[in-house]
């Protein structure tokens, strides 16, 4: 427990916020469209589905002002959409669209994008880019969310162990249990209350937020979580139950298998399983890997202690032995659907952060299978040192001579060295299964490689910023002196427009006789191509210039003050494919 603790730390301290899993796919109206009347509404499609929040959508007028919009719902019933109606009268200019939402696997995805109506304005409003997640908070939520797979390996884990393998000592197992039915209770109720802010993106002081408090208790994952709490309160009674008994019935036991299934479905109704392709095969393997993992990882925990502070019978090893090896199977087959359903691609094995944590853990796993083979040896080995004794303490006491006894000769000894090389094999299949679940539980919260597909396909917007590129280059002649920031809109390859505004040494917007604009690719000895920009009444601006590829290319402006005075000054702009 003491390992776990330290690598989920070790993981926390590297690690980002985690990815969100729904890309944005299309706008309507488009990002950066010039529209000739108002739209009557928005509306967003995504990957997958989401989940809508009071305030997923926020949209900004030309002067910065918020304007007031219909609820936010699902379009014609499409849970992959967000759609949200609009006034019937807008000004001209251009509106900033901010948006948030929830992922089907219940991650928080956000973003923003503009439209203009008419025309684009000399000046657009602007919303806050930063970081989806409030830091504070998703660490929280995170560092509970990987204590949970930890406490529910060694709750069902042990639990399966007592209830299969039937050890005769059954003390040293209490802890364990216990701990772990705590730690899951108290990492429950820590998401709930984490819920609310993890998905608006506020700071954990929003816990108290009674509003945004009952909101999570009616979204699938505060459902989930919610089932989670009365199911643990029926694992309080099996857990007493576990004490007492020296042998379970089949009832019972099919009754701790169900409360375990139903335990597992609290994970995968809210994470990777229950949004994209095939859900319901998705959904069945994700409870069998987590339960496979669990019986496996938390029985290892058991053996272990039993090793190290009981005479363990070679009987109970040999059960475990079997469950393992049945867990592994489960593992195996399960991992390898679920590799397939997240990567969509060999590329994206390589080419993805999901692939490349997936090699890790398919690194980690062949080492883990290794410890679990010399397991094996030694649990054979132990086995059959028993039976031997057993045979010779059988054996008629000879005449004349005297008894022959388990104590005696190398079949003991053997015994003891294979007892001792076991507690070793199990110590390092414990600590490197601790270092498989943490990995499962990062990759959990990291863009499947078929989603990254999908994202990588989709407009600019879905990384979540707007995608115009805005550049200001300062400029000096004579006694004038100011800067001009320029709009390249969407700043990636292909048709842009572009709006341009001069501003004075106070920081008005000024008026210029002439202003010109051209672009080169010094590298492809591209240009300079002429953006041809023509006064528009308070800016300057073009409706189209091609920039034919990516690359760092020279802006170059020409700003003319008077008859006699003008300046020309470049400054490099990335344009991106």
């Amino acid at each position: 427990m003491l390992l776990g603790a330290v690598l989920v730390l070790l993981v926390l301290g590297g690690a980002g916020p985690a990815s969100a899993h729904a890309a944005l796919k299309s706008t309507d109206p488009e990002d950066g469209t010039v529209l000739r009347s108002a739209p009557r509404s928005i509306t967003l499609t995504f990957t997958e589905s989401v989940g809508l929040l009071d305030d997923s959508f926020r949209v900004l007028d030309p002067d910065n002002r918020r304007v007031g919009i219909g609820e936010a719902q699902h379009a014609r019933g499409r849970s992959d959409t967000a759609s949200v109606t609009l006034p019937k009268k807008l000004a001209k200019g251009t509106y900033v669209v901010a948006w948030r939402v929830v992922s089907a696997d219940s991650h928080p995805v956000g973003g923003a994008f503009t439209f203009s109506v008419g025309k684009a304005s000399a000046t657009a409003a602007t919303v806050n880019t930063g970081p989806v997640e409030n830091p504070a908070t998703a660490s929280l939520y995170n560092i509970a969310r990987y204590l949970a797979y930890l406490a529910a390996a060694l709750l069902i884990g042990t639990a399966a162990f007592v209830a299969l393998c039937r050890p005769t000592d059954r003390g040293p197992l209490q802890i364990p249990m216990v701990v772990g039915w705590w730690t899951l209770l108290g990492t429950t109720l820590a998401l709930l209350a984490l819920r609310a802010p993890y998905e608006t993106g506020t700071g954990p002081g929003t816990v108290l937020d009674a509003a945004a408090f009952t909101r999570t208790l009616t979204g699938r994952p505060g459902l989930a979580l919610l089932a989670r709490l009365t199911l643990l309160l029926v694992a309080a009674v099996f857990t007493v139950r576990i004490r007492k008994r020296d042998a379970w019935p089949r009832p019972l036991l099919a009754a701790g298998g169900a409360l375990a299934v139903a335990l597992a479905l609290t994970w995968a109704a809210s994470e990777h399983a229950s949004a994209g392709i095939q859900v319901p095969l998705a959904m069945a393997s994700a409870v069998l890997h987590l339960l496979a993992m669990a019986v496996w990882l938390g029985g290892l925990t058991s053996l272990l202690l039993l090793l190290h502070r009981t005479e363990l019978p070679p009987a109970v090893v040999a059960r475990f032995s079997r469950i393992a090896f049945a867990s592994v199977t489960v593992l195996v087959v399960t991992g390898v659907y679920q590799s397939w359903r997240g990567l969509g691609s060999w590329s994206a094995l390589t080419g993805t952060t999901y692939g490349r944590l997936l090699v890790v853990k398919l690194a980690a796993v062949v080492l883990l299978l290794a410890a679990a083979g010399l397991s094996r040896r030694w649990t054979a080995q132990l086995v059959a040192a028993d039976a031997e004794t057993a045979v010779r303490e059988r054996v008629p006491e000879p005449v004349g001579g005297p008894p022959a006894t388990a104590a005696e000769g190398p079949p003991t000894a053997e015994g003891g060295t294979s007892r001792r090389s076991l507690r070793r094999s199990v110590l390092a299949e414990v600590a490197v299964g601790v270092v498989v679940l943490v990995l499962t539980t990062v990759l959990s919260s990291t863009l499947p490689g078929r989603a990254a597909a999908e994202a990588a396909e989709a407009p600019a917007t879905a990384g979540g910023l707007p995608a115009a590129s805005v550049t200001t280059i300062p400029f000096e002649v004579g006694r004038a002196r100011g800067k001009v920031q320029i709009t390249l809109d969407p700043g990636r390859v292909g048709d842009n427009t572009v709006q341009a505004v001069v501003f004075g040494p106070d920081g008005g917007i000024v008026t210029v006789p002439e202003l010109r604009l051209s672009l080169s690719l010094p590298a492809q000895k591209i240009g300079p191509l002429d953006a041809r920009l023509t006064n528009r009444g308070g800016y300057w601006g073009t409706g189209s210039v091609t920039v034919p590829l990516p690359g760092t290319w020279a802006m170059k402006v020409t700003v003319r003050t008077s008859e006699i005075d003008q300046v020309s000054v470049a400054k490099a702009v990335r344009i991106v494919a």
